[in-house]
C-alpha cells in the first residue's frame, strides 16, 4: 500500500460511523475500515486528493494552494456523482455502495464490508500461476459485473488486480470506480485521468482517444495475463513503439488452454479495433474460442 498522508485519526466519528483504521488509498482518496452504530463493519472512501489538498486542525479537507481550489472542488463534485451513480448499481460482482454524504469539506462513500483478499496480493503471494479453473471462475463473475456497468452506459477505466476483491470461493467484486466515465467521450472531457501502466490501453493515454467497452476489455486481458505471469504486462505506450510482448498463446501454452490464451491476446490487441468490442464478444471467445485459429511454432 502506498504511503497515506493526512488520514483521519482512528476513532473519528463520521455521520453515524466510527473510523477504525486506514486500509488503502491512492492519489485521490483514502479508504478506511469503520463500524456503524450497530457495530457492523463498513468500508468508507474519502475524497482526499493528495496533490491538491491537506487536512486542517478541524479535520476539514481544504485546497493546499489557492490555484487548486477550483480543481479540488471539481473533483469533489465528480466524486459525489460517482457515489450517487454507484449507489444505484446493484450487482453481485460490483461493490455495494450503501450511503454517501458530505462532511469535513469533502465527500464520503460508504460501502458494504466483505471478507476476502485483494487479487493483487493474491497474485504476488502465488507469483501468478493461478489455475485455469480459478481464473475462469473469477473472470466469469467480473465480466458479468462489467457487462452490467456497460449496460448502464458507463465505463470503469481502471480495471487492474488492485481493484478486484476476492471473496471466499473466488467470488470477485469489482472495486474503485474513481475513473468511471460515460461511453463515447474522448479523453479530453475527463478530468482526474487515471492511468495504470500495463493495464491502460493506448486510447486511454492519448488526448482525444476514443474510449469504449474495448478499453475496459484491454484491462481485463492485461489482468488475466497478470494472473498467469505474476507481473504487469509492458505498457501500451512501449508496445505501440515496439511490441516485444510475447503472445500469451506461446508464453503460457504449457499451463493454459489455447482458447483462454487466444482470448487474452485478442483482448490485449494494441489497436482498439482488433479487440473484442463488447463483453459478450469476449465471453464468447472464452467459452467457445476461435475454432479456425491455428497456433504454429513458438513465436
Amino acid at each position: 500500500m502506498a504511503k497515506i498522508t493526512h488520514e483521519l485519526p482512528n476513532g473519528t466519528r463520521l455521520d453515524g460511523y466510527t473510523i477504525q483504521r486506514v486500509i488503502g488509498g491512492g492519489g485521490f482518496s483514502i479508504v478506511y475500515l469503520a463500524t456503524d452504530d450497530s457495530g457492523h463493519k463498513v468500508v468508507i472512501k474519502e475524497y482526499m486528493p493528495s496533490k491538491l489538498a491537506v487536512r486542517d486542525e478541524q479535520l476539514d479537507v481544504v485546497a493546499s494552494q489557492d490555484h487548486f481550489v477550483e480543481r479540488f472542488a471539481h473533483g469533489r463534485r465528480l466524486f459525489f456523482q460517482e457515489a450517487g451513480t454507484l449507489s444505484t448499481i446493484k450487482h453481485p460482482n460490483i461493490v455495494n455502495v450503501i450511503n454517501f454524504f458530505r462532511q469535513h469539506g469533502t465527500v464520503y462513500m460508504v460501502m458494504e464490508f466483505e471478507e476476502g483478499v485483494n487479487l493483487q496480493g493474491y497474485i504476488l503471494k502465488h507469483k501468478g500461476k493461478m489455475s485455469e479453473a480459478f481464473i475462469l471462475t473469477v473472470f466469469n463473475g467480473l465480466l458479468n459485473g462489467l457487462q452490467h456497468i456497460h449496460s448502464r452506459g458507463l465505463l470503469h477505466l481502471d480495471i487492474k488486480p488492485g481493484n478486484i476483491h476476492l471473496r471466499p470461493g473466488g467470488r470477485p467484486l469489482l472495486l474503485d470506480f474513481g475513473a468511471v466515465h460515460e461511453m463515447m467521450h474522448t479523453r479530453q472531457f475527463q478530468p482526474n485521468q487515471v492511468v495504470t501502466p500495463g493495464y491502460s490501453p493506448i486510447e486511454q493515454l492519448d488526448p482525444g482517444g476514443y474510449v469504449g467497452p474495448w478499453t475496459d476489455i484491454y484491462a481485463i486481458g492485461a489482468t488475466l495475463r497478470t494472473c498467469m505471469s505474476g507481473q504487469p504486462p509492458m505498457s501500451a505506450t512501449k508496445r505501440r513503439e515496439r511490441d516485444n510482448l510475447r503472445p500469451a498463446v506461446y508464453a503460457f501454452k504449457k499451463g493454459y488452454s489455447q482458447r483462454l490464451l487466444t482470448a487474452v491476446d485478442r483482448a490485449m490487441e494494441v489497436d482498439p479495433m482488433l479487440r473484442p468490442q463488447s463483453v459478450d464478444e469476449l465471453q464468447t471467445l472464452l467459452e467457445r474460442g476461435e475454432p479456425d485459429t491455428v497456433v504454429e511454432g513458438g513465436g
